[in-house]
Protein backbone atom coordinates (compact mmCIF):
# COMPACT_ATOMS: atom_id res chain seq x y z
CA UNK A 1 0.00 0.00 0.00
CA UNK A 2 1.32 3.36 -0.71
CA UNK A 3 2.71 5.59 1.74
CA UNK A 4 0.19 8.61 1.16
CA UNK A 5 -2.55 5.86 2.37
CA UNK A 6 -0.33 3.81 4.80
CA UNK A 7 0.95 7.00 6.93
CA UNK A 8 -3.05 8.80 7.53
CA UNK A 9 -4.46 5.36 8.52
CA UNK A 10 -1.37 4.60 10.64
CA UNK A 11 -1.82 8.23 12.30
CA UNK A 12 -5.51 8.06 13.13
CA UNK A 13 -5.33 4.90 14.44
CA UNK A 14 -2.25 5.34 16.98
CA UNK A 15 -3.69 8.96 17.74
CA UNK A 16 -7.44 7.17 18.56
CA UNK A 17 -5.30 4.51 20.52
CA UNK A 18 -4.07 7.09 22.62
CA UNK A 19 -7.33 9.05 23.28
CA UNK A 20 -8.66 6.28 24.62
CA UNK A 21 -5.77 4.76 26.37
CA UNK A 22 -5.48 8.17 28.41
CA UNK A 23 -8.59 9.74 28.73
CA UNK A 24 -10.10 6.42 28.34
CA UNK A 25 -7.98 5.50 31.93
CA UNK A 26 -9.09 9.34 33.37
CA UNK A 27 -12.88 8.82 32.45
CA UNK A 28 -13.34 5.15 33.25
CA UNK A 29 -10.55 4.72 36.25
CA UNK A 30 -10.40 7.63 38.68
CA UNK A 31 -12.94 7.12 40.94
CA UNK A 32 -15.88 8.60 38.82
CA UNK A 33 -18.01 5.36 38.62
CA UNK A 34 -16.30 3.87 41.68
CA UNK A 35 -14.03 5.11 43.86
CA UNK A 36 -12.33 2.25 44.82
CA UNK A 37 -11.23 1.61 41.23
CA UNK A 38 -8.95 5.59 41.34
CA UNK A 39 -5.72 4.70 39.47
CA UNK A 40 -4.91 8.31 40.65
CA UNK A 41 -2.39 10.66 38.56
CA UNK A 42 0.05 8.55 38.60
CA UNK A 43 -2.25 5.77 36.80
CA UNK A 44 -3.05 8.39 34.25
CA UNK A 45 0.11 9.73 33.26
CA UNK A 46 1.60 6.21 32.59
CA UNK A 47 -1.70 4.96 31.08
CA UNK A 48 -0.75 8.29 28.14
CA UNK A 49 3.20 7.24 28.48
CA UNK A 50 2.35 3.62 27.78
CA UNK A 51 -0.43 4.13 24.89
CA UNK A 52 2.44 5.97 22.83
CA UNK A 53 5.39 3.56 24.00
CA UNK A 54 3.15 1.01 22.53
CA UNK A 55 1.65 2.75 19.26
CA UNK A 56 5.46 4.33 18.98
CA UNK A 57 6.49 -0.07 18.63
CA UNK A 58 3.59 -0.34 16.66
CA UNK A 59 3.09 2.12 13.47
CA UNK A 60 6.76 3.98 14.21
CA UNK A 61 7.89 2.04 11.20
CA UNK A 62 5.20 3.30 8.89
CA UNK A 63 4.79 7.17 10.16
CA UNK A 64 7.38 7.81 13.03
CA UNK A 65 4.38 7.73 15.02
CA UNK A 66 3.29 11.59 15.60
CA UNK A 67 0.00 11.00 17.04
CA UNK A 68 -0.33 15.02 18.13
CA UNK A 69 0.16 17.72 16.13
CA UNK A 70 2.79 19.69 17.96
CA UNK A 71 5.01 16.69 17.31
CA UNK A 72 4.14 17.13 14.04
CA UNK A 73 4.80 20.66 13.91
CA UNK A 74 8.63 19.91 15.99
CA UNK A 75 9.47 17.62 13.20
CA UNK A 76 8.72 20.35 10.41
CA UNK A 77 10.80 22.73 12.80
CA UNK A 78 13.41 20.65 12.72
CA UNK A 79 13.57 19.53 8.95
CA UNK A 80 12.31 15.76 9.62
CA UNK A 81 9.40 16.03 7.79
CA UNK A 82 8.64 18.28 4.62
CA UNK A 83 6.19 20.97 5.59
CA UNK A 84 3.55 19.96 2.49
CA UNK A 85 4.13 16.01 3.62
CA UNK A 86 2.83 17.79 7.48
CA UNK A 87 -0.57 17.77 6.43
CA UNK A 88 -1.51 14.65 5.99
CA UNK A 89 -0.47 13.66 9.66
CA UNK A 90 -2.76 16.84 11.00
CA UNK A 91 -5.81 15.67 9.46
CA UNK A 92 -5.18 12.16 10.68
CA UNK A 93 -4.21 13.28 14.50
CA UNK A 94 -7.86 15.27 14.64
CA UNK A 95 -9.50 12.26 12.81
CA UNK A 96 -8.57 9.59 14.73
CA UNK A 97 -8.79 11.61 18.06
CA UNK A 98 -12.68 12.29 17.79
CA UNK A 99 -12.87 8.73 16.87
CA UNK A 100 -10.69 7.73 19.15
CA UNK A 101 -13.37 10.10 21.72
CA UNK A 102 -16.54 8.84 20.33
CA UNK A 103 -15.48 4.91 21.26
CA UNK A 104 -15.07 6.28 24.72
CA UNK A 105 -18.70 8.20 24.50
CA UNK A 106 -20.47 5.12 22.56
CA UNK A 107 -18.98 2.71 25.75
CA UNK A 108 -20.49 5.44 28.00
CA UNK A 109 -23.58 5.44 26.49
CA UNK A 110 -24.26 1.59 26.92
CA UNK A 111 -25.01 2.16 30.39
CA UNK A 112 -27.64 4.90 31.95
CA UNK A 113 -26.42 7.92 32.94
CA UNK A 114 -22.87 7.06 32.67
CA UNK A 115 -22.31 9.40 29.50
CA UNK A 116 -23.97 12.75 31.38
CA UNK A 117 -21.81 11.68 34.62
CA UNK A 118 -18.83 11.97 32.49
CA UNK A 119 -19.83 15.12 30.53
CA UNK A 120 -20.36 16.54 33.48
CA UNK A 121 -16.80 15.47 35.85
CA UNK A 122 -15.33 17.23 31.85
CA UNK A 123 -14.67 14.09 29.88
CA UNK A 124 -11.55 14.04 30.78
CA UNK A 125 -11.13 17.99 28.59
CA UNK A 126 -8.38 20.56 29.41
CA UNK A 127 -9.35 23.02 31.39
CA UNK A 128 -8.09 26.98 33.09
CA UNK A 129 -9.69 28.61 35.58
CA UNK A 130 -12.56 26.58 37.19
CA UNK A 131 -12.09 24.07 35.03
CA UNK A 132 -8.51 23.58 35.62
CA UNK A 133 -8.52 20.64 38.40
CA UNK A 134 -6.49 22.75 40.93
CA UNK A 135 -8.11 26.01 39.69
CA UNK A 136 -5.43 27.51 37.73
CA UNK A 137 -5.46 30.57 35.54
CA UNK A 138 -5.22 31.37 31.69
CA UNK A 139 -1.63 32.54 32.09
CA UNK A 140 -0.20 29.40 35.02
CA UNK A 141 -1.67 27.04 32.07
CA UNK A 142 -0.11 28.98 29.02
CA UNK A 143 3.36 28.71 30.94
CA UNK A 144 2.90 25.02 31.61
CA UNK A 145 1.24 23.97 28.35
CA UNK A 146 4.44 25.70 26.33
CA UNK A 147 6.87 25.01 28.78
CA UNK A 148 5.43 21.04 28.92
CA UNK A 149 5.65 20.49 25.65
CA UNK A 150 8.36 22.11 24.53
CA UNK A 151 10.07 19.25 26.65
CA UNK A 152 8.20 16.41 25.30
CA UNK A 153 8.94 17.61 21.79
CA UNK A 154 12.65 17.94 22.19
CA UNK A 155 12.53 14.39 24.15
CA UNK A 156 11.09 13.08 20.52
CA UNK A 157 13.31 15.53 18.13
CA UNK A 158 16.62 13.87 20.57
CA UNK A 159 15.76 10.28 19.91
CA UNK A 160 14.33 9.84 16.47
CA UNK A 161 17.20 8.77 14.34
CA UNK A 162 19.49 10.60 15.91
CA UNK A 163 23.01 9.04 16.07
CA UNK A 164 24.15 7.71 19.67
CA UNK A 165 20.81 6.69 20.39
CA UNK A 166 20.26 3.00 20.24
CA UNK A 167 18.00 1.83 17.61
CA UNK A 168 14.86 0.89 19.07
CA UNK A 169 14.83 3.00 22.84
CA UNK A 170 13.57 6.28 21.24
CA UNK A 171 10.06 4.90 22.35
CA UNK A 172 10.68 4.46 25.38
CA UNK A 173 12.16 7.62 26.12
CA UNK A 174 9.20 9.23 24.50
CA UNK A 175 6.44 7.25 26.62
CA UNK A 176 8.35 8.04 29.84
CA UNK A 177 8.78 11.63 28.53
CA UNK A 178 5.22 12.13 28.00
CA UNK A 179 4.09 9.98 31.27
CA UNK A 180 6.73 13.10 32.69
CA UNK A 181 4.98 16.06 31.41
CA UNK A 182 1.36 14.56 32.65
CA UNK A 183 2.73 13.93 36.16
CA UNK A 184 4.08 17.39 35.87
CA UNK A 185 0.63 19.55 34.52
CA UNK A 186 -2.47 17.29 35.09
CA UNK A 187 -3.03 19.34 38.49
CA UNK A 188 -2.43 22.98 36.41
CA UNK A 189 -4.56 21.77 32.90
CA UNK A 190 -5.76 17.98 33.25
CA UNK A 191 -2.33 18.34 30.54
CA UNK A 192 -3.10 18.45 26.93
CA UNK A 193 0.64 18.80 25.16
CA UNK A 194 -1.42 17.67 22.00
CA UNK A 195 -3.62 19.12 20.44
CA UNK A 196 -5.75 16.31 18.68
CA UNK A 197 -6.26 14.70 22.61
CA UNK A 198 -7.85 17.81 23.86
CA UNK A 199 -10.17 18.88 20.67
CA UNK A 200 -11.52 15.20 20.53
CA UNK A 201 -12.18 15.20 24.51
CA UNK A 202 -13.51 18.65 24.16
CA UNK A 203 -16.01 17.56 21.43
CA UNK A 204 -17.70 14.96 23.86
CA UNK A 205 -17.75 17.02 26.57
CA UNK A 206 -20.11 19.23 24.83
CA UNK A 207 -20.15 22.35 26.81
CA UNK A 208 -17.45 24.60 28.52
CA UNK A 209 -14.57 22.46 27.00
CA UNK A 210 -15.10 23.65 23.45
CA UNK A 211 -15.51 27.14 24.92
CA UNK A 212 -12.03 27.03 25.99
CA UNK A 213 -10.12 24.04 23.73
CA UNK A 214 -8.25 26.73 21.52
CA UNK A 215 -5.95 27.26 24.38
CA UNK A 216 -4.93 24.10 24.39
CA UNK A 217 -4.32 24.22 19.98
CA UNK A 218 -3.05 27.56 21.03
CA UNK A 219 -0.29 27.05 23.74
CA UNK A 220 0.99 23.22 22.77
CA UNK A 221 1.59 24.58 18.66
CA UNK A 222 3.61 27.53 20.68
CA UNK A 223 5.68 24.86 22.36
CA UNK A 224 6.18 22.92 19.74
CA UNK A 225 7.54 25.66 18.15
CA UNK A 226 9.83 26.67 20.78
CA UNK A 227 11.15 23.24 21.01
CA UNK A 228 12.28 23.18 16.94
CA UNK A 229 13.53 26.50 17.39
CA UNK A 230 15.86 25.38 20.49
CA UNK A 231 16.45 21.54 18.27
CA UNK A 232 17.77 24.14 15.40
CA UNK A 233 20.63 25.15 17.78
CA UNK A 234 20.90 21.86 19.50
CA UNK A 235 20.44 19.04 17.39
CA UNK A 236 22.21 17.79 14.26
CA UNK A 237 21.68 18.51 10.57
CA UNK A 238 19.64 15.69 9.13
CA UNK A 239 17.92 14.67 5.81
CA UNK A 240 13.89 15.17 6.38
CA UNK A 241 12.03 12.11 7.18
CA UNK A 242 9.16 10.86 9.29
CA UNK A 243 10.94 10.94 12.71
CA UNK A 244 10.73 7.54 13.06
CA UNK A 245 11.23 6.62 16.90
Amino acid sequence: MDDNVRIPIAEAFGTAVLVIGGPGTAIFATGGFNESLSVGILGVSLAFGLSLLCMAYLIGRISGCHINPAVTIGMVMAKKLEPVKSIPYFVAQFVGGIIGAGILALALSGTEGYFGQAQDAGFASNGYGEHSPAGFDLLSVAIVEIVVTAIFVLIVLGTTSIKGVPTGFGPIAAGFGLTLVHLISIPVSNTSVNPARSLATAVFQGDWALGQVWAFIVFPAIGAVVAGLLWIVLGEPEAPDTGEL
